[in-house]
């Protein structure tokens, strides 16, 4: 595995297709994830599920399953009464569910399909300090907390995912510039193996804590091991603007994967609004002309969107 496997796959070709939903896909399936664990509690009770919904992603045409281990942290999972040791299986089982996804998708393809994209990617989703709190707050940033404080809280989590055998991290909906610094400042720790940090983002140019966008990538542009910036988590209607200004700030790839666009109500936690995978895609083709050139969805995005995604950008 290339240290930087991004940057083998985008050699290759224009646009690394990233995956979709888990949460909301899990969701649509019949989990019920109101719960302070998210998707990391369908991690305990139906694996299969997860591996499931990785699997269709890949038949979608994703080159990357972001796993189940975002809202995956050991303060989480002792909130639950779970040791150390317990909670460092689990994080493992969501790379090894993605693993297995991957390879048994990989052994179905045919040699001619094989060679018509690139082995697909398991990252490990490293959530954001807000997320462990479970209170919203990786959408306001704000903690109240030092470098030094935030790379104590990511680096056994970091620990156990690069041991579980990921294949880079997915370091996503950071708010802040502070929680971005501290993840880059660890990668050295974690030698041979890369990240992508992508930030939530409130408007057209600024993250949730309300740095702007362009100022963050730029401060991560010396971080060899930060192999991606980008968006995500973001409606969809901030997204143009936010890629623009980030692909003038760094010459790192810019990666974007949004919500649908539906709105949720936070008050009757549902979601409101169309889904329309073709619209999305129309949508993917104006981030790609603007620079972005990994792109995929987040919440309330489906195996339906990346699909769709993928016919225009592995059109042969």
């Amino acid at each position: 595995m290339s240290a930087n496997p991004i940057a083998a796959i985008l050699a290759q070709y224009p646009v690394m297709i990233l995956d979709g939903a888990l949460a909301t896909e899990l969701e649509a399936r019949g989990c019920n994830l109101n719960d302070s664990l998210w998707s990391a509690k369908v991690l305990m009770e139906q694996p299969e599920l997860i591996k499931a919904v990785h699997y269709d992603y890949f038949a979608a045409g994703a080159d990357v399953a972001t796993t189940a281990s975002y809202q995956a942290t050991f303060e989480g999972f002792a909130k639950r009464g779970l040791n150390a040791e317990q909670a460092s299986e689990l994080m493992a089982k969501a790379i090894a569910l993605a693993a297995k996804a991957r390879d048994e998708f990989w052994n179905s393809l045919s040699a001619v399909q094989q060679a018509s994209r690139p082995r697909p990617l398991v990252a490990a989703s490293v959530g954001p300090y807000g997320a462990m709190l479970a209170d919203g707050s990786e959408y306001r940033g704000h903690y109240g907390k030092s470098e030094e404080e935030l790379m104590a809280f990511h680096r056994p989590r970091m620990q156990v995912l690069v041991d579980a055998g990921a294949d880079l991290l997915a370091c996503e909906t950071i708010p802040c510039l502070t929680e971005a610094q501290a993840i880059a400042r660890l990668m050295p720790e974690f030698p041979g193996i890369a990240a992508w940090i992508s930030f939530s983002c409130k408007d057209e140019a600024h993250n949730s804590e309300g740095e702007l966008l362009s100022d963050c990538v730029a401060a991560l542009e010396s971080a060899e091991q930060i192999a991606a910036v980008g968006i995500n988590c973001t409606a969809p209607q901030f997204i143009p603007a936010l890629v623009k200004a980030a692909r003038a700030a760094t010459s790192k790839p810019v990666m974007v994967y949004p919500n649908s666009g539906e709105s949720y109500d936070p008050e009757n936690k549902c979601w409101h609004g169309p889904a329309n995978s073709e619209q999305f895609a129309e949508q993917a083709q104006q981030w790609h002309q603007c620079g972005a050139s990994l792109i995929g969805g987040c919440c309330r995005t489906s195996p339906a969107d990346i699909r769709a995604v993928a016919h225009w950008a592995r059109r042969p």
